[in-house]
């Protein structure tokens, strides 16, 4: 044999190699290799692929950037354009195809059956993609490779099934047309749809009689041209179905003739054409966009494997079929199996959404061999890959075969219940079940339902494939939604069916519905896997396109007409319906209690309220690691006092009016210290700049200009009395402008704010920090166990950090003490978020009890970045063209940010090994941003209220990872 490397038989392939086979190569060769009965077949690997684009790949690496940025419709389709242009200019790698060619000379002698013949038994093949990841409907797929004008008939002969043959061809020559030519595909379709229609009025009327004799014995029979009429029973429909499918096949020809030339019929450059084309699809548009959605690196998946496999037919008559099996049950978790089966049916039926499928208890009834056969292989299966698993089977005139398996896509519910009934089970261990799950999974588990007190009524219903309740406006084009999401518009994507091209307005939209397809179907599929609800099958619903509506049961709703969509239960609504946040317990209560067990990171949350305080307690928090106080001074008359502390005119009247502001405050601090009782609660003393309590220059000057207007017309009149009481409120006025421009800054989150407000006001500091402490004071008065910490932010210098100790935070505590007659153990802090705290750590190390990294405004510091410039003006750029991996407001910059964390973290402990060091950024609830926390040695880190349960469970896999040695960032 001419052996390249680039071609392996499922029984030599190694299937632990991802990478190389890909996924669906990889379990191909698995199922081959335990005992399954598996059509015989090779795989062309990933190398292959990767050496078919390496001529091209810097410049379609350049394009693929330019995709990241989303562009409008027309400029995407322009890029690509020019990737596919640059596609036709790669060459498969050399000898390829003279290998394929003696691993299907081999293939012949397998099977007994003959490639493209026109006598015996034709061999036919699936050219089947498959990436190291799955990426459900991402990438094309050929079926019933072989047939031409010759083999069909020879098809049609061995099967002793005309219609089968001539169905087979009339789906090959339509899917080749659209994957492998890349036609339009809708010229296609509304061939099919015409014939189609007149064959379901035809076997309403003239054929009535064998209608009905078909439907007493398979009630669930729609007339449609892609599904057989028993020939036994209905044979003079049987045989109108064949003619109109023969005429449908010659149209197909002429269409394909019209449009790109003779449709070919030498098997050999079917198979190369079908090749190229599954290469070609790793670069399509919709796979893409679901790399890039998905966080899809190179090193993570580089390419598509191509598996060449014995076709096996679900459509030769109702003792055949086509179905997919998920070990559990993929929405609850539940060890119950479940899937679809689709009759007299090819694959892509049932994963397109075109026949809504039965359940696999109608499997059962029919088959119970094939059933239980299939049940037994699942299991098997689970066992081996120690997982949910996603098996797409065929059955062929009652002998089952198995064309796929892998790890389930499911519901954050069903992937936390497996996971820890897989631990009871003995199947996993907790480390492993914990390794499981996903923490962007626990963070949809928290999505909100319907309020269960609204009393409203559904107008439809469908299947509940993915949870979760949204509300939106409704659009039925897939680049309406990303246009409207761009405007800030929550919208609903609705589709008779969905198709791979619609992902993007997957992504954009808050929920999808669709009128067609089962729990398998593409919607069903990647709204699970991207944690989007969705309601798929509702079948009442009437969609038309054309005006932009859908009718249910006499209503009709517009284009932007608001909706909600259930995922739990599978309702549709009128209107935008409140919703409610879920309560933690049960399965994911019981994983995070391991997660605990696990974890060395602390988790407390960032809290300002005590609603926020109190859902951050439910949902596990350890304490508080971030009470911003600034938040309490939105009240006006807090606000109005607060304003009376910046403008005094000396400390004497600056005293009185801060003294004032902190008695309004205690209660807030009493209340978030009573709330988190026995835990730590860190409240920062005042941050922002002083000016941005105040009102703007311009809004003062507007004010001014005002009263002046109406002095003028005051005096205009004779109104002394007016006039008089408008000269003491424009002179008020401009005393308070004058204030506001002496105070304003050009660069104020640079300039006076944080701990430079403690050093020269110090009186500022003083009260806050009494207000904090008499409210623990008062706590500890009434048998109460208040954890209170101080924190000072902004610090860049140790001086700094003594001067408001010594002039403020420790003397009012001191007074505090004496007055109330306790003991405080107050723990006092930094917040390291300027450069040079981090790299003077060790200093400052031994006048605190604790750093905080400030990672937000420290990533700013680093970067010399402002990040609400940066975002609005040019990140997207930056990510596009490369510049930067990742959003390092998003995740931690691990070579510029991550290692002043290391520095300080190190220095600051060897200085003060009682040191405590936290992060109370929003990196604290980023998966990956943990995994590198635990390794820089941090205690502990601070997140939302609903990114707690994430940050538990992401620390206890960065545990588990270092412990097993597993490298690589959290989820993965």
């Amino acid at each position: 044999m001419a052996r390249t490397g680039l071609v392996l038989w499922f029984e030599e392939a190694d299937w632990k190699d991802k990478k190389l086979l890909g996924g669906k190569g990889a379990s191909l060769a698995q199922m081959t290799q335990i005992g399954l009965p598996v059509p015989p077949g090779f795989i062309i690997t990933t190398e292959a692929c990767r050496k078919f684009y390496s001529s091209r790949k810097a410049e379609m690496d350049e394009l693929e950037r330019q995709l990241k940025g989303n562009p409008p419709p027309a400029v995407r389709d322009e890029i690509i354009k020019r990737i596919w242009a640059l596609i036709d200019q790669c060459d498969l790698p050399a000898g390829l195809m003279e290998d394929v060619r003696e691993h299907m000379q081999e293939l012949e002698r397998r099977t007994g059956k003959r490639f493209g013949s026109a006598e015996g038994i034709p061999l036919l093949v699936s050219v089947r993609s498959g990436a190291a990841l799955s990426m459900p409907g991402m990438m094309d797929t050929v079926l019933n490779l072989g047939l031409n004008d010759n083999s069909v008939q020879a098809l049609a002969k061995a099967t002793n099934n005309e219609w089968f043959a001539y169905d087979a061809y009339r789906r090959f020559i339509q899917m080749f047309a659209r994957i492998v030519l890349a036609l339009d595909e809708k010229p296609f379709n509304e061939a099919f749809d015409r014939k189609s229609e007149q064959f379901a009025r035809e076997a309403e009327t003239t054929y009535k009689d064998e209608l009905e004799a078909i439907r007493k014995l398979y009630p669930e029979y729609t007339p449609r041209l892609d599904a057989q009429p028993p020939k036994d029973i209905a044979p003079r429909l049987w045989a109108r179905s064949l003619e109109l499918i023969k005429e449908l096949v010659g149209e197909y020809k002429d269409l394909v003739r019209k449009m790109w030339g003779e449709f070919p019929q030498d098997p050999y450059v079917q198979l190369e054409l079908a090749i190229r084309a599954v290469f070609r699809s790793w670069m399509n548009p919709r796979a893409i966009f679901y790399r890039i959605a998905n966080n899809i690196t190179p090193d993570m998946a580089d390419c598509t494997a191509v598996n060449v496999v014995t076709m096996v037919f679900g459509n030769m008559g109702w003792d055949s079929g086509t179905g997919v099996y998920f070990t559990r049950d993929q929405s609850t978790g539940e060890d119950r199996p479940y899937g679809e089966f689709l009759p007299n049916a090819q694959g892509e039926d049932v994963v397109a959404g075109i026949r809504t499928p039965l359940g696999l208890d109608e499997l059962k009834k029919r088959m119970p061999e094939v059933y239980n056969q299939l049940i037994e292989a699942g299991k098997k299966l689970e066992q081996v890959n120690k997982d949910v698993m996603d098996i797409e089977f065929t059955v062929e005139r009652g002998k089952l075969y198995f064309l796929q398996n892998r790890p389930a896509k499911m519901t954050p519910l069903a992937r936390v219940r497996s996971a820890v009934e897989m631990v009871k089970e003995g199947l996993l261990t907790k480390e492993e079940a914990l390794l499981k799950v996903d923490p962007e999974q626990v963070r949809r588990l928290l999505y909100p339902t319907i309020d269960p007190k609204v009393k409203a009524t559904p107008i439809a219903k469908g299947l509940p494939a993915s949870p979760g309740a949204a509300s939106g406006q409704v659009v039925f084009n897939p680049d309406d939604a990303v246009e409207w999401a761009k405007q800030g518009k929550k919208v609903i994507l609705v589709r008779v069916e969905t198709k791979p091209d619609d992902v993007h307005g997957f992504y954009a939209a808050q929920g999808v519905l669709t009128s067609r397809g089962g729990m398998t179907s593409h919607a069903a599929i990647v709204a699970r896997a991207i944690g989007k609800p969705a309601v798929v099958g509702a079948e009442a619903i009437k969609i038309d396109y054309e005006s932009k509506t859908f009718t249910v049961n006499g209503v009709t709703v517009k284009e932007g007409d608001w909706i909600t969509i259930d995922g739990n239960s599978g309702s549709v609504y009128l209107g935008e319906l409140p919703t409610v946040t879920p309560e933690l317990g049960g399965w994911l209560d019981e994983l995070l209690r391991w997660a605990d067990e696990e974890r060395r990171l602390g988790v407390r949350a960032n809290a300002d309220v005590p609603e926020d305080a109190m859902m951050a307690k439910k949902f596990g928090a350890e304490g508080i690691g971030l009470l911003r106080i600034e938040r309490m001074f939105r009240k006006p008359e807090r606000l109005e006092a607060l304003r009376r502390v910046i403008l005094s005119a000396d400390d004497k009247e600056r005293e009185a009016h801060m003294k004032e502001l902190a008695d309004m405050i205690k209660p807030d601090f009493k209340e978030m210290l009573d709330i988190m009782d026995g835990k730590p609660v860190v409240i920062r003393l005042i941050d922002p700049p002083l000016h941005e309590f105040l009102p703007s220059s311009e809004e003062l000057l507007a004010q001014i200009y005002d009263l002046r207007e109406q002095r003028e017309r005051a005096q205009a009149s004779g109104d002394a009395a007016k006039v008089k009481e408008l000269d003491q409120k424009i002179a008020e006025l401009q005393d308070l402008y004058n204030r506001v421009k002496v105070l304003q800054e050009a660069n104020p989150m640079m300039g006076h704010r944080g701990v430079r407000v403690g050093v020269t006001y110090p009186v500022i500091y003083y009260y806050l920090t009494r207000a904090m402490a008499e409210a623990a004071a008062e706590l500890i008065k009434e048998g109460k166990h208040p954890v209170l910490e101080i924190m000072v932010p902004q610090v860049s210098d140790v001086n700094e950090i003594r001067f408001v100790k010594n002039n403020a935070i420790l003397p009012a505590l001191s007074d505090v003490e004496k007055e109330y007659g306790v003991k405080l153990n107050v723990k006092i802090g930094t917040m390291i978020e300027t450069v040079r705290a981090a790299l003077t750590a060790s200093e400052i190390a031994k006048e605190v009890d604790f750093f905080s990294f400030g990672t937000n405004d420290l990533t700013q510091a680093t970067f010399s970045f402002s990040r609400d410039d940066v975002e609005n003006k040019f990140m997207n750029q930056y990510l596009e063209k490369g510049i930067l991996a990742n959003d390092p407001f998003d995740t931690v910059d691990v070579k510029g940010v991550g290692r002043l964390v290391e520095i300080a973290t190190k220095e600051g402990k060897e200085a003060n090994p009682k040191l405590e060091v936290g992060v109370c950024g929003e990196h604290g609830g980023d998966p990956a941003s943990i995994n590198f926390f635990h390794g820089a040695g941090v205690d502990y880190v601070s997140a939302s209220p609903f990114r707690v349960p994430v940050a538990r469970l992401a620390a206890a896999q960065a545990a588990i990872k270092e412990k097993l040695g597993i490298k690589g960032a959290v989820g993965e």
